[in-house]
């Protein structure tokens, strides 16, 4: 396996290297993305998407040794609580990427809170572009549920209440931020091998019940670049 290449920072060093990213973006080209949730399933996996596309990538981690091996990312050692370790991440970046989500033992409001402080951080350091993951439980005014998808909903909001109702409020923080965030949704992931392909929809409208994590994290990076589901919440599934 190649060594991984990364640049470890510590909080206070935003304004040298934020200012190397912005100058390196306009003189190259550079599209430097700020990652958040890089060392869960789908997280990982978008990480070496970005990577691979030729990215400039910053991520924040907790533990820089559960990153996947990827060279030239910029690690930034915090938890997306901190709202100095944030803006750290955020600073020089184009977009902003969050597949931050609940974990056993997560805040309640975990979700909810780590927004608002990337929100506070885009809008300190200019940055408009905003991408998000969450789950079908969080509905869409296109959504069409059927009857097992109200199914599913009520098992989530019975068996997992806190979880859906921080994806709600993380939506709230996005409605109020004036930024041009998408959320993407999917169904349940697996880790199966990718398909190469997937369908974009609405819940109970073109939509299954699965969808890969690579196909999920293909989608998610192709929305770099896509401005048709700006304050949207596109529903991705096989």
């Amino acid at each position: 396996m190649t060594k991984t290449k990364r640049t470890l920072v510590g909080v206070g060093a935003a304004a040298t290297l934020g200012a190397h990213f912005a100058l390196a973006s306009k003189v190259h080209g550079v599209s430097v993305v700020a990652l958040f949730g890089a060392t869960g399933g789908t997280g990982r996996r978008v990480l070496t998407r970005l990577v691979a596309a030729g990215h400039g990538v910053r991520v924040l981690v907790r533990d820089p040794a559960r990153l996947p091996a990827v060279d030239g990312a910029v690690v930034v050692v915090g938890d997306v609580l901190d709202p100095a370790a944030v803006g750290e991440t955020v600073a020089g970046s184009q977009t902003v990427i969050s597949v931050v989500g609940q974990v056993k033992g997560s805040p309640p409001t975990l979700q909810t809170d780590g927004t608002r402080l990337i929100v506070e951080a885009m809008h300190r350091h200019g940055v408009s572009r905003l991408i998000t993951l969450s789950g079908g439980g969080l509905r869409a005014e296109q959504d069409r549920p059927q009857l097992p998808d109200r199914i599913i909903r009520g098992l989530l909001r019975l068996l997992a209440g806190h979880v859906l109702a921080d994806a709600e409020g993380h939506l709230t923080v996005l409605q109020g931020s004036g930024l041009d965030w998408t959320v993407v949704r999917g169904p349940r992931l697996t880790d199966d091998p990718g398909l190469g392909r997937y369908r974009v929809g609405w819940v109970g409208v073109d939509a299954s019940t699965k969808i890969a994590r690579d196909d999920l994290a293909d989608f998610i990076v192709t929305q770099l670049d896509d401005q048709r589901f700006i304050r949207r919440m596109p529903f991705v599934s096989h």
